[in-house]
């Protein structure tokens, strides 16, 4: 019998504001444990949280990016379940009466697309975090993370492949850096995803049983927990056994999951309405200032590259993966509008050299107007392509302008004719043997003789005018 997957996910993004959700303490990754907690975070009897306001703007701009709707009134409310990092004992989260509903968005693979529609797109607030000792048998808490901001994006059972699940994923962080709400680091827990996954024969409508999947801090981890998950429940089923409704970890060391816990359901947190915290509404003026605030998204402003710049699918789709890169590419063609060959200079070489040295378009030292520059000398034939990629790895490094570096180093192209005329004349006395089998057809002979011109140079001799010259003086 065939089987078909049917993936939902559920992904939690942690807002990039500056205070948490319900109090002053400060958000920033990384400092020392419990050094950013107050009573209010810390759930001491008798505080009172406060919402934070950027917050809900932040999760409002996702909900307009998701084509949701966003539900006027909405509500918090109590979450309860017991753990060491909970310290209020419950989560304060959104049920009945959540931000926004009923979105959707497109991912692609090479598989084709598919619109991936949400259920709702909800706020609450993150728990803490423990640390497991390697050589005792107990475990720390950590609560700054208690009270950071989150919005639970929480999409329909549309997915029926692990690959999508990853480019769901990936659109999903994807837009939350275009906004600018959440830097999307999955290595820091900026963004974390639980899936659920079930299988049925193909052709049936039925859902079937569904396994949850926790632990998954990757792209690739998501993706390879579900493949086990497809073999298991398969094995499972063609064996004639029933899947059991639970929630398991993905262990990332030896690609399988295993069983943690029942899952729960809703009734199992015992919802209620929070009573310290007053239903939000969202009016015309609110609405229409987080309208106002929207950035251009990122399949618009791939079209338009296209549209715009006369760019390729591929280029467009390359350059718009980040609002930064986007950026920079623009500024660069404001300088520069020769846009495809901008574009084959940012994909090719200035993305290779960021990736290997780790690094991000916005620590770049190669500016748009030293990427511009460098553009324009080659273009004016002053430097050559190996050249200008030689200056761009040094300004990659120390940064500085391109012709400063050619006119310090003595890098410009010797272009005049009658200098070339006299090395290639010299190249072809020196080497009368290879002369005679480039005159007999053997043409592959042409290229050692471009060399040995560029070996007299120091590789600065114009290749245009070199190869132009060896044709005529070779011809004759």
């Amino acid at each position: 019998m065939e089987f078909e997957a049917v993936i939902g996910l559920e992904v939690h993004v942690q807002l990039k504001t500056r205070s948490k959700i319900f109090c002053s303490c400060s958000t920033e990754f990384g400092a020392p444990p419990n050094t950013h907690t107050c009573p209010v975070c810390l759930g001491m009897p008798g505080v009172l949280p406060v919402l934070n306001r950027r917050a809900v703007e932040y999760a409002m701009r996702m909900a307009v990016a998701t084509n949701c709707t966003i539900n006027r009134k909405n509500l918090f409310a109590r979450k309860h379940y017991f753990y060491p990092d909970l310290p209020k004992g419950y989560q304060i989260s959104q049920y009945e009466l959540p931000l926004a509903e009923n979105g959707w968005v497109d991912v692609e693979t090479d598989m084709g697309s598919r619109r991936v529609r949400l259920n709702r797109i909800h706020m609450e607030d993150d728990a803490g975090k423990l640390i497991h000792d390697e050589n005792r048998p107990v475990s720390l808490v950590d609560l700054n993370r208690t009270g950071t901001p989150l919005i639970e994006i929480v999409s329909e059972p549309d997915i029926r492949f692990p690959e999508e699940a990853s480019a769901y994923l990936k659109k999903i962080r994807q837009l939350v850096r275009y906004l600018k709400i959440s830097d999307g680091n999955m290595e820091e827990g900026s963004l974390r995803c639980d899936a659920n996954i079930s299988l049925r024969p193909r052709g049936q409508e039925t859902l079937g049983t569904k396994s949850e999947l926790k632990n998954m801090n990757s792209f690739k981890h998501v993706q390879r927990a579900l493949e086990y998950e497809i073999r298991r429940q398969t094995a499972v089923l063609m064996d004639g056994g029933e899947i059991v409704q639970e929630t398991r970890l993905y262990d990332a060391a030896k690609g399988v999951t295993h069983s943690m816990r029942g899952k729960e359901e809703a009734h199992d947190y015992r919802y209620f309405p929070d009573p310290d915290l007053v239903p939000i509404h969202v009016e015309d003026s609110w609405l229409e200032e987080v309208l106002a605030s929207m950035p251009e998204l990122p399949d618009r402003k791939r079209a338009r590259f296209v549209e715009e710049y006369g760019l390729p699918e591929y280029d467009a789709a390359i350059l718009t993966s980040s609002y930064d890169l986007a950026d920079y590419f623009e500024a660069c063609v404001a300088l520069y509008p020769g846009a495809k060959k901008v574009s084959n200079w940012i994909m090719v070489e200035l993305m290779k050299l960021l990736k290997l040295s780790g690094s991000d378009i916005n620590d770049c030292l190669v500016t748009p107007d030293a990427l511009a520059e460098l553009l324009k000398l080659l273009e004016k034939g002053v430097i050559s392509d190996k050249i200008g990629k030689k200056v761009l790895e040094q300004i990659f490094e120390n940064g500085g302008s391109p012709s400063e570096i050619v006119e310090r180093q003595g890098l410009a192209q010797v272009s005049d004719i009658g200098e070339l005329q006299q090395l290639v004349e010299k190249v072809l006395d020196a080497n009368p043997a290879e002369v005679e089998k480039y005159r007999s057809g053997k043409k592959k002979v042409f290229g050692f003789f471009v060399g040995q011109v560029m070996r007299e140079t120091r590789g600065k001799a114009n290749p245009k005018t070199v190869n132009e010259l060896l044709r005529k003086m070779l011809g004759s």
